[in-house]
């Protein structure tokens, strides 16, 4: 057996720690081209997209060619079912997830894992696939509700192709979001403050009100501004239920403006994208509004014995929560599953009809759909094990050096995943539409543009799960290794990478679950050759061939169920907060 490097084998208390590094200054031990290949990195996924999306802006407003998209009917028709359905979508978000989050966060129900897990699953799938399940288990031609005999009459129509609907599935999409940002504020509820109100004879309704809820407020707001960012930039959802009913809402008709390529087109989709980015950052300045001026900070102790008893009316609330999510995940699911075993849409399940003809065509048969689980496999590998390279040197120097440069590069790194994935998609197209300087070579129409787009996007995903493990790790191990004489590639090799191996894994595993099933970047970025899963889905439903979407709405909602139950295999060896549902 080899022993271990001698540095492994000093004690803690054997080995002097460095004096503090003051804020921007090079830490002992960092290697020279650490910082130059960070920042390069970071410009080239982060900012120079962004520049070029700004460029571009300011060129059709100055050209003149382009500004004329901005006073068309079916911009401002865009704009108004663009804010309209992201707030009702917020809406419904925010009472959905309240409600899952004060019954998990506060109360003594069953079961708070599984519901969670649960909870967080139409989030992992993609909004086409909620969008699909939602439309094969409503309106007449269901073959779910043929199957049960409770259709709606042949001639009705489909409730979801409206406005309402694509406000619903939005809200039903981001309502973990709110969960996530709500109950991490709940968790911490004063236990010191409650018992006390609780001797002094205080109702639980009164507590909850006068207690809890003025603290669940930064969570709250929080949480409906992430829910109306999201569904600001949301195209699957509303390319579904939009486009069969002519609904328009500021992503589709960027994708329907680049499907009709022509001269003043990047400069009408630069700004019709600034204008999406405009309304996502006005619905962040109303949230630091909303929260600007109040101080929520908690004197004294807090955690779970905040929860009330709910006494006989447990098995009420834990039998509504199941409703809920036998709603919003079971049906819609079951639905998918009926569609996809049936020769045509309309027709109802029986032994007779039953069939696994489209899954055959899927996986057997059908060109663009192989190409596509190739592409979106290849992707989502690549970007997860690529983004490793980035986001590890990210961390380390990040942990290592605190002060401007460390929170200069946070703000780098979460900007492409907060924009709409429409507007980095849009910015990428600027970026790489002419060939490359020296190179004379196009990424446009290549899976290589969809790469380096989900390198931008995710990398804030990768960073997570690393940056946790490194913040975790006790410094004096890599130090006594530097004062032993290993390089840095020799420390992070027997040092640092086996104790922040589980988080890598994480890492790997949440980048490739989101990845794996992403559409709104890739909807804009692929051409013949290079279409995902998502992509598919999307024109699978499209062209009218409802039994294949659905048989591979199915695969990938499998997929994303699997994924989840490995990461939850792993969760006792991964930091504290890397999985959203164990948070």
């Amino acid at each position: 057996m080899r022993s271990r490097p001698r540095w492994l084998r000093f004690s803690n208390a054997g080995v002097s720690r460095t004096s503090p590094v003051k804020p921007g200054a090079s830490p002992a031990g960092e290697p020279r081209w650490l910082v130059p290949f960070v920042l390069a990195c970071l410009f080239l996924l982060c900012a120079l997209p962004l520049i070029s999306l700004v460029k571009a802006g300011f060129a059709g407003l100055a050209s003149g060619n382009s500004i004329g998209v901005l006073t068309e009917p079916a911009t401002y028709a865009a704009i108004r079912n663009t804010l309209l359905t992201a707030t009702g979508g917020m809406v419904i978000s925010v009472v959905i997830g309240a409600l899952f989050a004060f019954a998990v966060a506060l109360t003594d129900i069953r079961g708070k894992l599984f519901l969670s897990f649960a909870f967080m699953l139409p989030m992992m799938i993609p909004p086409q696939v909620t969008a699909l399940a939602w439309v094969e288990m409503t309106g007449p031609a269901s073959p779910l509700l043929k199957t049960l005999g409770i259709a709606p009459p042949l001639g009705s129509p489909q409730p979801l192709y409206s406005l309402f609907g694509i406000s619903l599935l939005l809200g039903v999409q981001h309502a973990p979001l709110v969960f996530l940002a709500l109950k991490a504020g709940l968790s911490a509820s004063p236990r010191d403050g409650v018992e006390a109100a609780r001797l002094s004879g205080a109702s639980p309704f009164r507590v909850f009100l006068d207690i809890v809820a003025p603290l669940a407020a930064p969570g709250l707001i929080a949480g409906a501004a992430i829910a109306f960012v999201s569904g600001v930039g949301n195209f699957g959802i509303p390319a579904i239920l939009g486009i069969p009913a002519g609904i328009t809402v500021l992503p589709t008709l960027i994708y329907t403006r680049l499907a009709s390529f022509g001269s003043g087109t990047f400069g009408e989709i630069a700004l019709l994208s600034s204008l999406i980015a405009a309304i996502a950052a006005m619905g962040l300045i109303l949230q630091q509004r909303a929260l600007s001026g109040k101080d929520y900070r908690i004197i004294g102790l807090s955690g779970a014995n905040a929860a009330f008893s709910l006494g006989r009316f447990r098995v009420l609330v834990e039998l509504g929560l199941a409703a809920i999510l036998f709603l919003v995940l079971v049906a819609p699911f079951a639905a998918l599953i009926a569609s996809s075993l049936v020769p045509a849409y309309g027709v109802p399940l029986t032994w007779q009809t039953v069939s696994l003809r489209a899954y055959e065509e899927i996986l057997f048969r059908q060109t663009m759909t192989l190409s596509a689980f190739g592409n979106s496999l290849f992707l989502a590998s690549s970007a997860a094990l690529g983004l490793l390279v980035v986001a590890a040197p990210t961390a380390y120097l990040m942990n290592r050096r605190k002060g401007v440069l460390a929170g200069t590069l946070g703000i780098l790194i979460e900007i492409p995943y907060a924009l709409p994935g429409i507007v980095l998609a849009v910015a990428f197209i600027l970026t790489f539409a002419a060939p490359l300087p020296l190179l004379n070579v196009s990424l446009y129409g290549t899976i290589w543009i969809i790469l380096i787009a989900y390198f931008s996007s995710f990398l804030a995903v990768s960073l997570k799960p690393v940056m946790s493990a490194f913040l975790q790790m006790d410094p004096s191990l890599e130090e006594a290794a530097r004062l032993s004489g290993a390089g840095f590639f020799r420390r992070m090799r027997d040092v640092i990478l086996p104790l922040v191996a589980p988080a890598a894994g994480a890492s790997i595993i949440l980048v490739f679950l989101i990845a794996a099933n992403e559409l709104t970047v890739s909807a804009l970025l692929w051409s013949a050759g290079t279409q995902t899963l998502g992509v598919a889905i999307f024109n699978l439903d499209d062209s009218g061939s409802s039994d294949l979407a659905s048989a591979l709405s199915v695969l990938v909602v499998i997929m994303v169920m699997a994924l989840m139950a490995a990461l939850e295999t792993l969760a006792n060896y991964l930091p504290e907060g890397v999985l959203p549902w164990r948070n």
